[in-house]
């Protein structure tokens, strides 16, 4: 995808982004698991965006740190109730230097994958090593990949069909870099709007070297953040790792 940037996705999406995930149950238990994990310790959330998990999790009394590349996703988290008292380094997150170390790091949502090759995602591992306290987490939520989704490397979804609108998820793939360009597809009777989301996707296992890569270990692996067994079947995996 042409000129696409760490910010792109954040800047483009920025302003319909809490509408299309907003708060459910699942954020809950994810503010719950994470809780658990940071105890009395400082957090920090790679790509924090407009604080959909970082807010609640503040509010249990985490001191939460962040780091994006949107400013506009920025914007979104600082107008919110308690957003300026979330502290936020710009950057990608792959490499920008934090102050400091933190008893638990995560990213979710599938948001490690936005880390477009597998040499950034390593290097992701390593900086995140880098910043752990001992007895630190690592957590990293992201789906596990289902290749029978896309046909002759493509494929079109209808996500929703409304009276007024329609929402499409059109993307590419390519099994050899194991990316997928995508974008989400607004289209409604004031115009159509594309928001473009690009990502390098890896297996569990795959991970799991990077992780060991960067001297950490995996600890645990769950299929959701209540905790229910991971298994073959499940699509998404919440990976604990730890020094």
């Amino acid at each position: 995808m042409d000129d696409y940037q760490a910010a792109t996705y954040g800047d483009r999406i920025a302003s319909i982004y809490d509408e299309l995930h907003p708060a459910t149950s699942a954020v809950d238990a994810t503010v719950a698991f994470l809780s658990d994990l940071a105890g009395n310790g400082k957090a920090l959330e790679l790509a924090i965006c407009t604080g959909r998990i970082a807010l609640p999790l503040a509010r249990r009394g985490v001191m939460v740190d962040g780091i994006d590349a949107s400013e506009r996703m920025i914007e979104k988290l600082h107008a919110k109730p308690g957003g300026t008292d979330i502290a936020v380094t710009m950057g990608d997150f792959a490499d920008v230097s934090v102050a400091g170390s933190y008893a638990l790091i995560y990213v979710v949502f599938n948001t490690f994958f936005a880390l477009l090759t597998q040499e950034r995602q390593i290097e992701c591992f390593r900086n995140v090593a880098s910043h752990l306290e001992p007895g630190g987490t690592f957590v990293i939520e992201a789906f596990v990949p289902d290749l029978t989704r896309f046909r002759n490397d493509g494929n079109v979804s209808a996500v929703s069909v409304g009276v007024d609108s329609v929402r499409l998820d059109v993307s590419r793939h390519d099994p050899v870099l194991q990316r997928v360009d995508a974008s989400h597809v607004l289209i409604a009777g004031s115009g159509v709007e594309v928001y473009p989301v690009s990502l390098r996707y890896a297996w569990p296992a795959e991970l799991d070297v990077m992780a060991q890569l960067a001297g950490l270990r995996l600890v645990e692996r769950w299929d959701d953040w209540e905790r229910q067994p991971f298994t073959t079947r499940s699509p998404m995996a919440v990976s604990v790792y730890g020094l």
